[in-house]
């Protein structure tokens, strides 16, 4: 690992001294390491940056070690420069990490959304400087074994009272939901993307076609879809004004949360990370993205109903705790939602998950998946994924989504 030659002492020095108006304290010591691997991010580098500080405290001299995190984003390659540019993922994190989350976690009181953002950097190159949760005893879930009931309960939950926080920031600061536009299904977003999510439907439909479970008919339906499955996505997922409408996290998944424990092992708290997807719509999208990604399939197959239903309760009894003036939508509404919006799941299973479970020794980075080349059938052939979407294309092709 090569670290970036301007992350020193000196720049973690001046970050923290500005960030607690402290110019007493002195950074010294550090050492750098990479906190993710591959696969398991895709638009930054993330470094946990390990180092000794002192302070003045009470008229004497203290010391401790600290962490800290320094998330680069990626520009070297077309799709990074694309994402950064046309969908502005770098300035939506800023901008939520900023200003917006804390307008909603000062609503909530109770409930930590995110850690703290102690710099921020547009370019050259984009960084944002960031609270290591890890001291604080959080940290991710497996994302190829995906959530048991307990993490997907407890997640859906926060998904709640972040939808409904963002309701009352919203009705408080209108203008705000024009500062998240743009996500990841949208007519707007740049060709690179596009061409992804073409070659994720196209591998998938490729590795249908070898699955004796999978009906000709529904295989037939999969490739008249292949080209056109991301354009109509765009248009099912399209802002309509006249519907519920939230700030989505975007990219709601395993590796952007994390969960704390207590002594025994129970799960007992959650947190958001990663927020450079965030835009205003339907929480369909957050909510089609979560169910097809990260609860684990026994969850799916026994409990889908059971998420659906404490996700509405929470977001109906939050926004009445915080005062929203918005009527929070029914179960039926919810459903109705979610059903009408069942394509972007599709879509989601199709290109999001099997990149995201796939073995790390066959993980590819976003310029890859992106290429004219296909996909890297490793991803594809994984006997969990097969499983997963065997199920799924039934069920999707009976109702009717592919017709």
């Amino acid at each position: 690992m090569t670290k970036p030659a301007w992350l020193t002492a000196e720049f973690i020095e001046r970050i923290l001294r500005d960030a607690d108006k402290d110019y007493s304290i002195s950074v010294t010591n550090i050492e750098v390491k990479l906190a993710t691997s591959k696969g398991d991010n895709y638009c930054s580098e993330m470094y946990r940056v390990y180092f000794d500080l002192t302070r003045d405290d009470v008229g004497k001299r203290v010391s401790k070690n600290g962490t800290i995190l320094v998330k680069v984003a990626s520009t070297d390659q077309q799709i990074h420069k694309e994402l950064i540019e046309d969908i502005n993922i770098v300035d939506n994190e800023i901008k939520m990490m900023t200003c917006t989350l804390k307008d909603m976690e000062s609503v909530l009181k109770d409930t930590k959304l995110s850690g703290r953002c102690y710099y921020t950097q547009r370019s050259n190159p984009p960084v944002l400087v960031l609270e290591d949760l890890a001291p604080l005893g959080f940290r991710m879930a497996d994302r190829q074994n995906g959530l048991d009931l307990c993490h997907s309960v407890l997640a859906i939950r926060r998904l709640a009272k972040f939808h409904a926080s963002s309701v009352f920031v919203i009705e408080k600061k209108p203008k705000v939901k024009k500062l998240y536009s743009k996500g990841l299904f949208d007519t707007r977003c740049p060709p690179e993307l596009s061409k992804l999510f073409v070659n994720g439907v196209k591998a998938m439909t490729k590795v249908a076609e070898s699955w004796s479970e999978v009906s000709e008919q529904c295989v037939e339906k999969l490739k008249s879809l292949q080209n056109s499955a991301y354009s109509k996505a765009c248009e099912i997922g399209m802002l309509r004004e006249d519907e519920f409408n939230v700030i989505n996290h975007g990219d709601f998944w395993v590796n952007n949360m994390m969960f704390k424990y207590d002594d025994k092992g129970n799960v007992i708290d959650h947190i958001f990370v990663d927020f450079q997807i965030c835009v205003y719509g339907t929480p369909a999208l957050d909510l089609q993205y979560y169910l097809n990604t990260s609860p684990r399939e026994e969850v799916l197959i026994y409990n889908k109903n059971l998420l659906i239903e404490e996700y509405q309760k929470t977001l109906s009894l939050t926004m009445k705790k915080i005062g929203c003036k918005t009527c929070a939508p029914s179960l039926e509404y919810v459903k109705k939602m979610l059903l009408e919006r069942e394509f972007l799941g599709f879509v989601v299973a199709s290109v999001s998950l099997p990149i995201m479970i796939v073995d790390r020794d066959h993980a590819q980075g976003l310029d890859e998946l992106a290429s004219d080349g296909e996909f890297s059938p490793k991803a594809y052939s994984n006997e969990a994924y097969k499983i997963k979407m065997v199920r799924r294309l039934k069920e999707w092709n009976d109702l009717g989504i592919f017709d």
